[in-house]
């Protein structure tokens, strides 16, 4: 049983040295160490989370393996402006294991554009529908996730292997 590793399917980001990229719904700091290495010493991180809890402990895992190319920010991407963030800052964004959880995805999906400059990359991992009881009950389907982040101004670029229980997608800020 193959899980996320992070560090493998951040290969698929094609992310540069110098590059800003926001990690939304951040969770436990799944991706950042991944991350930060793959945008250098000149990139920049912007670890968004809600949980207050989840930030503490993403902010002592930074400290502990000393990433300072990241910053952990209170985002409530769910809300216009909820990222306090300039627009366009971003050259790349991950929503990885989140858009299930979202209750407002339309919302969400629009502050991330607001975020990331024309052109952008935009990534979105989930739990795919294929294996029953493993994830969440409640799943968005990578068809309708697809469908869903197109209408948000997102051009679908590929899908890309994330594990045999998620589904990787790949689109660009239009």
């Amino acid at each position: 049983m193959q899980f996320v590793v992070p560090e493998n399917v951040a290969t698929h980001f094609h992310l540069r040295d110098g590059d800003a990229v926001g990690d939304f719904g951040a969770g436990s700091g799944f991706f950042e160490k991944a991350l930060s290495k793959m945008v250098g010493k000149t990139g920049k991180v912007y670890v968004c989370e809600i949980q207050k809890a989840l930030i503490e402990r993403i902010a002592s895992l930074l400290d502990s393996e000393k990433i300072d190319n990241a910053e952990v920010l209170w985002c409530d991407i769910e809300t216009p402006d909820g990222c306090k963030l300039k627009d366009g800052i971003l050259d790349a964004g991950i929503l990885s294991n989140t858009l299930f959880q979202l209750d407002n995805k339309a919302s969400a999906l629009e502050e991330i554009r607001r975020l990331l400059r024309k052109g952008g990359k935009f990534f979105v991992l989930d739990w795919s529908d294929k294996a029953p009881g493993i994830g969440p009950a409640a799943v968005v389907p990578e068809d309708k996730a697809q469908a869903l982040v197109e209408q948000h101004h997102f051009r679908f670029v590929r899908s890309f292997p994330a594990g045999e229980h998620h589904y990787g997608l790949a689109f660009q800020a239009v």
